[in-house]
């Protein structure tokens, strides 16, 4: 069942939203685009003439109540961008009176799920690996079914809307599902564009496909750029992450960022592409820092032979040609990680010609592009190019989980996959 084809008349629609917004010292909203990217799921059940119950998390309480993390202070900014007063139910776990009392084109609002452990189903307070820990898991496992069942008595349908949580099991992301008919549950509409999104890059891609990995660290996109090589015509790697496949080489990194535990695997990609006939395009030279700070001192060296006491900090020049080169030549592109130190101004320059050309090839030449991941979000936003980009994730976790072939719980409680 579709939110499109659903009739939310006279029903009240419990909808896991992500208003993990950011705040500031007096709880003021900063940043609304996550408010903002629900606002279509949550009107449509509104306008049928439905209720909506909005549950979300914020931040990590680690299941203890934290007034600081506390969505009562969000209620004016969630009313502001609705447009109908927005009721709060100050405990998540026991708004059965505040859900009953709620009438059609009402809205309600639930304190923060993690306020109770069972929220994310990890014990509080027991030492993991003991058999203690083993023991209270279990338990843990019963009581979020538990609290998974009394959120869902609370609506007559259930709508998932967060995709920045859909790789995590949680109560209200997975769990709650168990508590519907088939017919009662469904993706939001977020979370509809961002799945099409991903199996347009992962299951329909038009080739030639490049994906752009960045980051500091290889560990943590290790599974992504396997499963990539599979998928992908071009891999270009650059960033921190970068360097290891450098110095695994037997390249002179000088003080650049790397893992060295990480190099064999860095050598088996580089074979692996070769295997696979995929363009595995690193860095050719670097822009480096002295030290670790916008206003250090500047040069740049081949990527081979970077001398002590400098490290990168951003893609050369020469680099960013024979990227935007690949990039433009492009029908589906995939960028996730910046290719610098992209918050700092002066070697922020990769990074942004990166984005640039990734909205170029897809306005003049109709490539397909996805952006996720925290960084590059930022700068295509920074250069104000959100809206020259076919898709920009909301969920860097979750996206990443999905390009690594993971299957999405959030995604296949509803799916019954």
């Amino acid at each position: 069942m579709t939110i499109d084809e659903f009739n939310f008349s006279g029903k009240k629609a419990i909808v896991r939203v992500d208003f993990n917004v950011p705040l500031d010292e007096n709880g003021n909203v900063t940043d609304d685009t996550r408010i903002r990217g629900a606002l279509p799921t949550l009107k449509k059940i509104l306008a049928d003439g439905g209720a909506v119950i909005m549950m979300s998390h914020m931040g990590k309480p680690k299941g203890k109540v934290n007034p600081k993390l506390s969505l009562q202070q969000i209620v004016g900014k969630v009313s502001e961008r609705l447009g109908v007063d927005v009721k709060f139910a100050p405990d998540c776990g026991n708004a059965e009176k505040e859900a009953a009392a709620l009438q059609p084109g009402e809205a309600l609002l639930l304190e923060n799920l993690r306020f109770y452990p069972e929220e994310e189903g990890k014990p509080v307070g027991v030492e993991k690996g003991t058999p203690e820990f083993d023991e209270a898991k279990k338990a843990m496992k019963e009581s979020q079914k538990k609290f998974a069942q009394k959120l869902a008595s609370y609506a007559d349908v259930y709508v998932n809307d967060a995709f920045g949580t859909a790789h995590r099991r949680h109560a209200s992301t997975a769990v709650i599902a168990d508590y519907f008919e088939q017919d009662a549950k469904m993706l939001g509409y977020l979370m509809e564009k961002e799945v099409t999104a991903i199996d347009n890059v992962m299951k329909n891609a038009q080739h030639p496909f490049t994906a752009i990995i960045g980051g500091s660290k290889v560990s943590s996109k290790l599974g992504v750029i396997k499963n990539l090589l599979d998928k992908v015509d071009n891999l270009i790697i650059g960033g921190g992450m970068g360097y290891t496949f450098i110095k695994a080489q037997g390249g002179s990194i000088g003080d650049s960022l790397h893992e060295d535990d990480l190099m064999p695997e860095a050598l088996n990609v580089i074979e692996e592409a070769k295997k696979k006939g995929v363009n595995l395009s690193l860095s050719v030279a670097t822009v480096c820092g002295r030290e670790f700070s916008n206003d250090t001192a500047r040069s740049v060296f081949p990527i081979f032979s970077i001398p002590e006491g400098w490290e990168g900090m951003d893609a050369s020049e020469e680099s960013v040609a024979a990227w935007k080169e690949i990039i433009m030549s492009s029908k589906t592109i995939l960028w996730n990680g910046p290719v610098g130190v992209f918050e700092f101004e002066n070697f922020a320059h990769g990074t942004g010609e990166i984005a640039k050309t990734v909205a170029k090839a897809t306005q003049e030449n109709g490539a397909y592009s996805l952006i996720g991941g925290g960084d590059s979000v930022a700068a295509i936003n920074k250069f104000g190019l959100a809206d020259k980009v076919s898709y920009v994730s909301t969920g860097g976790g979750a996206m990443l989980e999905a390009i690594e072939g993971k299957v999405l719980p959030g995604v296949a409680a509803i799916k019954g996959e």
